[in-house]
């Protein structure tokens, strides 16, 4: 075990900055904190997605064509242990007679391909994932949710929405319709730099109004 990846609890690194699968986008500032389990975030958090250590040369023979991808926005925060379920690439069909992946070389012509991509995994900006959360193919999670510790996501996620639970069900939203608005407006996660940091009083605040004037004042 390298404990030397995670030295605390209280740490974490950029995700980007370690990413060598090339079916992995993350945005900056996105990071992972995986003091509890050890490993670094495309081995921990990501899984049955090809062009990985063990499936890249597989991956560059194009014998599975496009494959589903992982696709993580800027200034998210990504606890231990979450997991990406990437097995739209797998070869296991359920709406089949049988689920069991045949290889033709023993069974003949006759056996199909299972593969049925579920689509990418889209994460937006300013997403929050607690502790060993698990998200299934194909969710589309949008700007600003928050992921309850162990929440199974099985489905789509609002803007600025609360999901916990297996399944996950949302149980609240962050802020009111008219405010969520105002923040998708501003998309402050594409601000410059420079931008960002004089408005750190107010991002450090409940004030979206007093955001949205920052804004209107300095951004649009």
């Amino acid at each position: 075990m390298e404990s030397s990846i995670f030295p605390s609890w209280l740490g974490g690194y950029e995700i980007n900055r370690y990413i060598t699968n090339p079916n992995i986008q993350v945005g900056d500032y996105s990071y992972y904190s995986g003091y509890y389990h050890q490993h670094h975030f495309e081995d921990q958090c990501v899984h049955y997605l090809l062009g990985d250590k063990s499936t890249i040369e597989v991956w560059q023979s194009g014998l599975f064509g496009d494959v589903d991808q992982l696709i993580i926005g800027r200034y998210c925060s990504i606890a231990t242990g979450v997991v990406f379920m990437l097995s739209g690439n797998q070869g296991h069909r359920h709406d089949w007679i049988s689920t069991f992946p045949f290889d033709f070389q023993e069974f003949g012509d006759g056996v199909k391909t299972g593969i049925q991509r579920a689509g990418d995994t889209v994460v937006g900006n300013d997403v929050w994932f607690g502790a060993e959360c698990v998200i299934l193919p194909g969710v589309k999670i949008a700007d600003g949710a928050v992921i309850g510790t162990r929440a199974v996501v099985t489905k789509d996620v609002e803007p600025y929405s609360v999901v916990v639970g297996n399944p996950s069900r949302c149980v609240k939203k962050r802020f009111t319709e008219q405010q969520i608005a105002l923040l998708l407006e501003m998309q402050w996660w594409n601000w410059p730099k420079s931008a960002l940091k004089a408005a750190m009083p107010l991002m450090c605040s409940t004030q979206v109004d007093d955001l949205y004037q920052y804004y209107l004042d300095n951004i649009k």
